[in-house]
């Protein structure tokens, strides 16, 4: 099997292939990243997306799961562009996992939020000046593949041979996501927008956060919160994708499965939440989570990801830790000279892991 990662702009987009019990190839991608991820239109040219999409159509195989963890441009606009451009993709669809803001509403029999709503050119239409968009979720309701049911904390389900634990999200996070989220306008503190922490080594890092006094301030992003996140268990093995996910929910959900830091749960990898952010990643969570791997998908533009802060944490977890990144620019300047030297960090530009 194979886990592709693609490059998504500052987004996540992955894509995992392979051959269950019965011999047939299958395919679950997650998440799409921006546009160009699929199409860059400022530069006309297409994304790893595209190319992904196109071979999976070409070897006359199905995207078995198309799993959106949640509706930030990052993590949507890629499948956007996709069923924008591609009228034949909904064909080669199977499955879609999405909690809409509309669902999210009928299920938990709350007042719909209306800045949840996501709206799509037609199908085909690539043309920028065209303004006419539908409505997302009405878009999907079109096919048989979305189901229209909430994928939430402590779920499990079956997709020909994968199977997920649901970590997130909660329920409490939904309703907080129908009642608080509103278009943010400014800089997010909690993301670290205006620039990036890499000026910083290491060690003042692991320092600073051992002394007395310092405290850890968790993401409060509503729509973050209502990440889609979960173990995977394929093949024997498990992995785990946390989305943009806060990590202290994450935490109480795998503490309810009986993990902890004495007995953690021991995976395969981890795909660092919201891109390493400092916000997202704490040492709670992490001391839950058995890997040496650890996957960071962004090209550093926008919110500064990752935080060196984050790794930091990582390494002082874990002084094995090998990190893999998606980018070139992340990979070669997120670690200086002194922090390679003085912790021998094991760190790879990594487009994709075979197991």
């Amino acid at each position: 099997m194979t886990f592709k990662f693609l490059k998504a702009q500052n987004g996540d987009c992955t894509v995992i292939k392979y051959i269950d019990d019965s011999g047939t190839r299958r395919n679950i991608i997650i998440d799409a990243g921006l546009d160009a991820a699929y199409f860059d239109q400022t530069n006309n040219v297409f994304g790893e997306l595209k190319a992904e999409v196109e071979d999976i159509k070409t070897k006359k195989e199905n995207i078995d799961l198309l799993i959106l963890t949640h509706i930030d441009n990052d993590h949507i606009c890629g499948f956007l562009k996709l069923f924008e451009m591609d009228d034949e993709i909904p064909a080669f669809i199977k499955k879609v996992w999405f909690n809409s803001g509309k669902l999210i509403a009928e299920e938990l029999k709350k007042k719909e939020n209306k800045m949840l709503t996501i709206s799509m050119l037609q199908a085909g239409v690539t043309n920028t000046g065209v303004a006419e968009g539908i409505d997302f979720e009405n878009f999907l309701l079109r096919f048989k593949f979305w189901e229209r049911k909430l994928i939430l904390c402590g779920q499990e389900h079956e997709v020909h041979d994968a199977k997920f634990q649901i970590l997130g999200p909660t329920i409490p996070q939904l309703k907080k996501l129908l009642k608080e989220y509103h278009e943010e306008t400014g800089d997010d503190n909690y993301t670290g927008a205006g620039g990036n922490d890499w000026g910083t080594d290491i060690e003042s890092f692991i320092l600073e956060e051992k002394a007395k006094g310092f405290r850890f301030s968790q993401d409060n992003s509503p729509k973050n919160g209502s990440s889609i996140s979960f173990i995977l268990e394929l093949q024997g093995k498990k992995f785990v994708f946390l989305g943009d996910a806060h990590p202290n929910p994450v935490a109480k959900a795998l503490a309810d499965q009986g993990y902890n830091a004495q007995t953690p749960l021991k995976v395969e990898f981890l795909k660092v939440s919201h891109h390493g952010s400092k916000a997202n990643n704490n040492k709670k969570l992490l001391a839950v989570i058995d890997t040496d791997k650890y996957l960071v998908s962004t090209n550093s533009v926008g919110h500064g990801h990752p935080h060196k802060r984050t790794l930091s944490r990582i390494i002082s977890k874990n002084p094995n830790a090998i990190f893999h990144f998606n980018y070139e620019n992340v990979w070669e300047g997120v670690f200086n000279e002194s922090d390679r030297n003085k912790y021998k960090i094991n760190a790879y530009l990594t487009p994709h892991l075979d197991f």
